[in-house]
């Protein structure tokens, strides 16, 4: 077929990447036209297949592949022109479905957002959807959006989600501060706007409870 929906698969795992494709090929419409296994070589291959006057229509983008190239950053660089333009629809393909990367993959650019147990046909729609310049996203990852647009008050903002992230990983708030170049004044600020929204008073019980509603992944 002449307008088969070219994707780039990315994924860190060969077992992944071979179901994948496999169930792809399974999709009348779209073909498979290149693998990556982390967003550095999906850049060098979206490079390459666009010099070459080939260019991808969706890329099918993982989100933590070891220690290549994460698939927010290629998300960011992909929209950013860095492969070549005009830059493909990303839709991110995943195990995760916590806010944090949600928030993440759509600030870089990402079209849409699915997750990996997902039946066959969503996936299908999600990738001709992607290729049509429309959003995609899983049900259970809508929800999660609509809940904090619904409910506003109580929802982490995306600074602070990220600090929640960094606040598990043992940080500091000067070290906090300098990740994200803001002032250790205003990190505590959003400390204790953190601490109101969910209903806390220190830092474990924070990691704790964003962790028991999904707003990060588990440690």
């Amino acid at each position: 077929m002449t307008n088969n929906i070219r994707v780039l698969l990315v994924d860190d795992h060969p077992v992944v990447r071979a179901g994948l494709r496999a169930m792809l090929a399974d999709f009348e419409g779209v073909q498979v036209v290149a693998e990556a296994a982390d967003g550095g070589a999906a850049l060098a291959e979206l490079s390459k297949l666009h010099a070459l006057g080939e260019p991808v229509d969706v890329v099918l983008m993982d989100l933590q592949m070891g220690s290549g190239m994460d698939g927010v950053t290629a998300t960011g660089k992909i929209k950013a022109g860095e492969a070549g333009t005009p830059p493909p629809p990303v839709l991110i393909l995943t195990t995760y479905d916590n806010d944090a990367d949600i928030l993440a993959a759509v600030e870089a650019g990402a079209s849409g957002y699915m997750l990996k147990d997902a039946p066959p046909e969503q996936i299908r729609q999600a990738v001709v959807a992607a290729a049509a310049g429309q959003t995609a996203l899983a049900p259970e990852v809508a929800a999660r959006l609509m809940g904090r647009i619904r409910n506003p008050v109580h929802a982490l903002s995306a600074r602070e989600v990220q600090l929640v992230e960094l606040l598990a990983t043992g940080m500091s708030n000067r070290a906090m501060a300098k990740q994200l170049f803001i002032s250790e004044a205003t990190v505590k600020t959003h400390l204790v706007h953190i601490y109101g929204k969910l209903g806390v008073d220190n830092r474990t019980a924070a990691i704790a409870a964003a962790t028991q509603r999904r707003i990060i992944r588990s440690q």
